[in-house]
């Protein structure tokens, strides 16, 4: 005789999803609350401090783009001060020009042009990797500013071309400058929102692929050439905004500021932030303004000749660099985060206890 034994039936009930807002609401809510504490932030600081947090501004975007072709796909830029100047040059002409258009078409054609000039520099260079394409793209940054110097009478010769933007409406009681501030970090921050959901979408992903390995990434289907010539357009067009919202904000465009040293600093900057990572873009981008200053600071206090306190700053931001790179191979933001997970590690081992 067979004794059958039957268990009770388990119910299992369905987990329940936890419940998370799209990633473009969720990325634009953020930027949001980044605007509200950079007006805060104006509010409660002297015009110089503006100034300086507009800087931070417009080369958080380059230094951001710069990120995206260089952390994401591999492809190393040394011209990405040319595509700056593109964008700066633009809204300059354009201003001059052109005044009925509006501030925000200057500066979205400042982003277009700068895009056009990455798209053909993008062509060629998805035929080049490593030291070739790193010594095309600084061939670029080294011949666009001396085209002022050819054409005169268009582009200013060395002095470039100033001019006068009154973006601020009438009726509003707020201090020029603090204005501009907040123009260029909505603006940053409206271009943030859309990297950033490229960074986390189906073409990001196709970026670290080509990164990875691209012989890899052509046998899953990915277009390799047009993914890195992608990648060379959405980085130029945060060049070029940086450079229009740069000269929106100084009142000028010289060659004078988009030498190669500002494409090496730039470079300099995602190695320094933490590179792939929009989060050490913005510290590259505070890098590249406090450390300069303080290196001005450091050179006025010992009285230095001018030679030397000219190259100073990039001296200084040389020793940082290499200091940083040393302690933290993965950049300031790399250090973060291990610091992130040495505080939550106690934390974790009490609630095992």
């Amino acid at each position: 005789m067979t004794v059958r034994t039957s268990l009770p039936e388990t119910r299992v009930e369905p987990t329940a999803k936890k419940r998370t807002l799209p990633p473009l609401l969720r990325h634009t809510l953020f930027a949001l609350a980044a605007f509200a504490f950079v007006v805060l932030l104006t509010l409660v600081t002297d015009e110089f401090t503006n100034l300086r947090i507009a800087t931070i501004g417009y080369y958080l975007i380059a230094v951001a783009g710069l990120t995206l072709l260089t952390g994401l796909t591999g492809q190393v830029s040394l011209g990405h001060g040319a595509f700056m100047f593109i964008g700066a040059y633009t809204v300059a002409l354009l201003v001059t020009h052109v005044p009925s258009f509006p501030l925000w078409a200057d500066l979205l054609l400042a982003a277009a042009a700068g895009g056009l000039a990455g798209l053909l520099a993008g062509a060629a260079a998805a035929r080049l990797r490593g030291p070739y394409l790193a010594g095309a793209t600084l061939a670029l940054a080294v011949g666009l500013p001396a085209l002022t110097r050819r054409f005169t009478d268009f582009l200013g010769g060395s002095n470039g071309i100033s001019f006068t933007v009154h973006s601020r409406p009438a009726g509003i009681a707020v201090p020029e400058l603090r204005w501009q501030t907040w123009i260029v970090w909505l603006s940053v921050l409206i271009a943030l929102v859309l990297v950033l959901n490229v960074v986390r979408g189906k073409l990001g992903r196709n970026f670290r692929a080509v990164r990875d390995d691209e012989v890899a990434a052509a046998l899953s289907g990915i277009a390799v050439g047009r993914t890195k010539i992608l990648a060379f357009l959405i980085s130029a067009v945060c060049g070029g905004l940086a450079g229009g919202l740069q000269a929106f904000l100084l009142g000028t465009a010289a060659p004078g500021s988009f030498t190669p040293a500002l494409s090496l600093s730039l470079l300099a900057a995602v190695v320094l932030g933490g590179l792939g990572s929009l989060w050490g873009a913005l510290w590259g981008a505070v890098a590249l303004v406090y450390f300069q200053a303080w290196s001005e600071d450091l050179a006025d206090a010992l009285h230095l000749n001018t030679d030397v306190a000219n190259n100073l700053p990039l001296a200084v931001y040389g020793v940082i660099l290499i200091v940083v790179v040393l302690a933290f191979p993965r950049g300031i933001q790399g250090g973060v985060q291990k610091l992130r997970k040495l505080l939550r590690r106690p934390a974790e081992q009490k609630e095992f206890q």
